[in-house]
């Protein structure tokens, strides 16, 4: 896992940002001047893009809120709900709304593109500006990645939900901006619009597809995530000791990319009972030394195991 502070993955939220403005300025001058379909849903994606950004911005200083009575907790999980909203933000506003615009033009491709190498100008320029935000991205999630996991798996395994939706952003906007580039060219050199039309269509289904893919990701983050395998080794390592007979049994969740809460069950031997706060109070400065920067809320209880335990305590 990933050991930062709260701020990971903000600096790529920031870059990301400055790039959507830029990008999305010059996107909509290109479709004012050209009458682009695969333009317009560019800018369309643009303008969802800064919103996100902004919303990402909030979630992150809703997180930083102290802990209260009703929040014993803090709202440092808020990151996931907002991001969750972004997900649902890049469906609607970026995809489906994109699809909608861009199938009007496909059945009907009597629109003609103009100013086609001002549009293209454009859009090589926006592929500039969005391959630096990637690079940033990148950047950030090498420094992220303390155990050099490969790329798909630290996306899997990160609880950082803001660089996952900046990479995927980052990624669909490259990506949308060569389909666009493409279906100009094509456009240009066929005297036919029906290649915009298509383009924007399928940057609209690229948008919804990784908007659905980040919503079922921050849906599990929002309902309650344990921690990776190799961290959860790392947890029960701490509870294995001569004076623990046996670990009943352990839960992890995160409540933010870096706080962790721990609840386990334990059967000290007998001859240690006496010794149980003690014992306790080592293993969780043991776990703690082992996430040196996470916060993390350790709750462990005593008990006697015995074979039958499991059933007898089901929901324990």
């Amino acid at each position: 896992m990933e050991k930062d502070n709260n701020k990971g993955g903000m600096v790529s939220v920031i870059a990301a940002l400055g790039a959507n403005v830029l990008v999305a300025i010059s996107k909509f001058v290109g479709f004012a001047v050209s009458g682009s379909a695969a333009m317009l849903n560019e800018s369309i994606h643009s303008i969802v893009d800064c919103g996100n950004e902004i919303l990402l911005l909030v979630g992150n200083k809703q997180a930083e809120a102290k802990q209260t009575d009703q929040h014993p907790f803090g709202q440092a999980r808020a990151k996931y709900f907002y991001s969750m909203v972004v997900a649902m933000m890049l469906f609607f506003a970026g995809g489906a709304l994109g699809i909608m615009e861009a199938t009007e033009k496909l059945f009907h491709p009597e629109h003609s593109v103009e100013n086609t190498w001002l549009v293209m100008g454009i859009l090589v320029f926006g592929l500039i500006v969005e391959s630096i935000s990637l690079r940033v991205a990148f950047k950030e999630i090498n420094e992220l990645n303390k155990d050099n996991l490969p790329l798909y798996r630290f996306l899997r395994e990160s609880r950082h939900s803001e660089i996952l939706i900046i990479f995927a952003e980052d990624t669909c906007a490259v990506v949308g901006l060569l389909i666009a580039l493409m279906g100009t060219l094509l456009s240009h050199f066929t005297g036919n619009p029906f290649y915009d039309a298509l383009s924007g269509v399928l940057i609209g289904v690229l948008l919804c597809l990784a908007a659905l893919l980040l919503a079922r990701e921050f849906y599990s983050l929002l309902i309650g995530e344990s921690v990776t395998k190799k961290d959860l080794a790392r947890i029960n390592e701490a509870f294995n000791r001569n004076d623990i007979s046996k670990l009943i049994n352990i839960k992890t969740i995160h409540l933010s990319p870096t706080d962790i809460l721990v609840t386990a069950k334990v059967d000290i031997k007998d001859e240690c009972e006496v010794q149980s706060p003690e014992i306790i109070n080592d293993i969780e400065r043991t776990i703690r030394a082992a996430f040196p920067n996470y916060k993390i809320y350790i709750y462990i209880e005593t008990d006697n195991y015995q074979e039958d335990y499991d059933s007898a305590h089901p929901t324990r």
